[in-house]
């Protein structure tokens, strides 16, 4: 079987294990350590959405309805960073809730698929990769009106 080296798995992919990502334009680095959505070990198995990719009926959709349990939309290859640490994975939610963190996809084909990441018909699919998720907030009210405020918000999430 061939390999991809992890440069070209990056290019596809998106960040796996290992790799370290510069925040912005600051010296801060993070590194995943821990890729449950795929990672080059099975590079060619990973819920990927967008043209000719993966995430299609009878490929990485499944046939599995809502009534099944399939989420209402997953978020897949996203780089999520919290205060329990720093991982690639797919991201179920249903309901408006974070439901599962783990490989998104259709079980009838693909490994290691979480079970309740199987993507159906109704799951509507987000790209992550290449991109960070965390917690946070966004204060849409006049609350941070004031520069004085900025501190306690930033130190309490809101972005």
């Amino acid at each position: 079987m061939t390999q991809l080296s992890r440069s070209r798995y990056a290019a596809l992919f998106g960040p796996t294990a290992g790799d370290r990502i510069r925040l912005a334009d600051t010296d801060l680095f993070i590194e995943i350590t821990e890729d449950r959505s795929g990672g080059p070990g099975l590079s060619g198995d990973e819920a990927v959405f967008g043209g000719g990719k993966v995430l299609r009926e009878s490929m990485g959709q499944s046939r599995a309805t809502r009534a099944d349990g399939a989420p209402d939309t997953v978020i897949t290859g996203a780089v999520i960073l919290d205060y329990w640490g720093i991982i690639k994975a797919d991201i179920g939610i249903r309901d408006g809730r974070i439901t599962a963190i783990g490989k998104a996809g259709n079980p009838d084909i693909m490994s290691g698929v979480h079970p309740d990441l199987v993507v159906g018909p109704s799951t509507e699919i987000i790209a992550g990769n290449g991109r960070i998720v965390t917690a946070g907030a966004i204060d849409c009210h006049v609350h941070l009106i004031c520069p004085q405020i900025m501190e306690e918000a930033l130190g309490g999430g809101i972005t």
